[in-house]
């Protein structure tokens, strides 16, 4: 029996891109840090929120890839010369990544008491209803 992959079902046609998303995402690696929530905010909007404590803003950056939303957070080293007894806040470097449907958007983007939040919006579209005409062969 021999496996049929979602690009290649004969009633999906043009789904190629979906399925290479749906690949991309599982290689996205499956860390736990940082922590995040996703949530729904409205009908057509989303919020992600890391926890990011211990991050300034300019350590943090936010970029859109080939409708990949990909947040990434490094810290510069302060204080060498500190000694710590125990260390147990996180302050390692990180990439975040989450694959956008078509027609999500990213919006605004906060920093507030350690958690970054991200705001994305899905595009309302309008139902399109096309006739095509039959032409004599």
């Amino acid at each position: 029996m021999s496996k049929l992959s979602l690009g290649s079902h004969p009633y999906l046609l043009g789904f190629e891109q979906l399925e290479r998303m749906l690949e991309r995402s599982a290689k996205s690696g499956n860390e736990g840090y940082p922590p995040f929530n996703i949530e729904q905010t409205s009908d057509h909007s989303y919020r992600i929120t890391l926890a990011v404590a211990g991050f300034a803003r300019e350590d943090l950056s936010i970029t859109v890839e080939d409708r990949q939303l990909v947040i990434r957070g490094r810290q510069g080293e302060d204080g060498e010369d500190r000694v710590f007894l125990h260390r147990g806040i996180a302050g390692r470097q990180f990439q975040r990544s989450f694959v956008l449907a078509d027609g999500v958007e990213v919006g605004q983007a906060r920093l507030e008491n350690g958690l970054l939040h991200v705001d994305l919006e899905r595009a309302r579209s309008d139902t399109v209803v096309q006739t095509i005409q039959i032409s004599k062969g």
